[in-house]
């Protein structure tokens, strides 16, 4: 891929952006208009990947010589996932059900190029604390978390309810930076030289 080649990152994510700019420091953003998949089966591997791939199909359809970036994530308790509360009430209750247990955080990635596409995905593991009516008030009080799968960010406010992490806390934020390079470099997608400072 040349470096003339143009980024686009298919989301409105203001921390997918700033991840992003790990990698490269000019891109264009699009946040594409696709309604959220929700199977019947709660499979997060596949849900991720499904409306990561929707979202940049949209994007790569209007722009097919780009390489066009989408993600998509969820948080996964046992058979239950999470995505993003729509009311205090529901924000509550994802906390409440996660608090004092572990629950995986799975982001989908398609990637699109000159019609072509790749998915994959990362996970990581969250251990929450044991969080009182007290503890999650105060975190919904300091932390916007409506946009957020699960009703919570890691790089927001965390220590009030996270005990500890395994993985990569990247993907926790929305965007497996570290992943997403692997990929490109071996899909041959990317310079080396262009995205290694």
């Amino acid at each position: 891929m040349s470096g003339s080649t143009e980024w686009i990152l298919a989301s409105g994510s203001p921390r997918r952006r700033e991840l992003l700019k790990q990698l490269t420091p000019e891109f264009v953003v699009i946040s594409p208009n696709v309604p959220e998949w929700e199977p019947d089966e709660a499979d997060p591997f596949h849900q991720v990947e499904e409306n990561a791939t929707r979202k940049g199909r949209v994007v790569a359809e209007e722009h097919p010589e780009a390489l066009v970036i989408a993600a998509d994530t969820t948080v996964a308790l046992g058979n239950r996932l999470f995505a993003k509360p729509g009311s205090k009430e529901e924000a509550v209750s994802m906390l409440q059900a996660l608090s004092g247990r572990q629950h995986m955080v799975v982001t989908g990635m398609a990637l699109f190029l000159n019609g072509k596409m790749h998915c994959f995905h990362d996970s990581s593991i969250v251990t929450f604390r044991e969080l009182s009516a007290e503890a999650i008030d105060r975190y919904l009080s300091l932390v916007h978390v409506y946009d957020k799968a699960g009703a919570y960010g890691i790089q927001e406010q965390g220590d009030i309810i996270i005990e500890q992490y395994q993985g990569s806390f990247e993907n926790i934020m929305g965007l497996p930076v570290q992943r997403l390079r692997v990929e490109l470099v071996q899909l041959g997608w990317v310079d080396l030289s262009t995205i290694d400072n």
